[in-house]
């Protein structure tokens, strides 16, 4: 199955349209309209604002997708302090999810892996068969990981999530922010592990 990018081109977080699935809503509902149809479900990787900026508006447009949340992160969906929406002199998104997610989850072909530490209810979506992880801003291309310095991070929840998927097979990884990495993704998560290991 492929892994369509759409990549923001701002300071906000990359969308991927996975089958059925969106992953992040903080693109322009413009940038995901030609997939509309297809998308059905829209998962969030977190609640920060620049993940979930417009997903009202692109679960309205594909007719009303249900939108996916782990319960820890979901309060972050109506809370500017939670969504660090007035850093980027906005309001929280203000929608309820319509489904919350734990740990061991699936969505469609992909396995929800709860990773706190950037946030309490950060997550990580697997799909083993094909070895493809989107890793929202747990772990980044080039061996770089996310911040734990906000409100709800943790710095030893983010090395414990950091370990964990570096125990997955991974062929494809798709970060919250960057340039993915569509071979030999495991590499990037192991150099983010040792990169954690020295500066975290």
């Amino acid at each position: 199955m492929p892994v369509r990018w759409i990549a923001s081109g701002t300071t906000y977080a990359n969308s991927f349209v996975y089958g059925n699935v969106l992953v992040d809503a903080g693109v322009l509902p413009m940038a995901v309209e030609p997939y509309a149809g297809a998308i059905d479900t829209i998962v969030l990787t977190h609640a920060h604002y620049d993940h979930t900026a417009h997903v009202k508006e692109i679960a309205r447009l594909c007719g009303d997708a249900a939108v996916c949340i782990h319960e820890a992160d979901a309060p972050g969906l109506v809370n500017d302090t939670r969504s660090l929406a007035m850093i980027f002199g906005a309001r929280s998104p203000g929608i309820a999810p319509d489904v919350l997610i734990s740990d061991g989850n699936l969505v469609g072909s992909l396995r929800v892996i709860h990773t706190p530490g950037h946030t309490p209810g950060g997550i990580c979506l697997y799909d083993p068969a094909a070895k493809v992880l989107f890793s929202g801003d747990t772990v980044f291309t080039g061996g770089s990981f996310g911040r734990y310095d906000f409100p709800g991070g943790d710095r030893r929840a983010l090395i414990a999530s950091i370990e964990r998927l570096a125990a997955l097979d991974v062929e494809g990884l798709y970060p919250g922010h960057g340039e993915p990495a569509p071979t030999g993704g495991g590499r990037h998560i192991a150099a983010a592990r040792e990169a954690f290991r020295f500066y975290g």
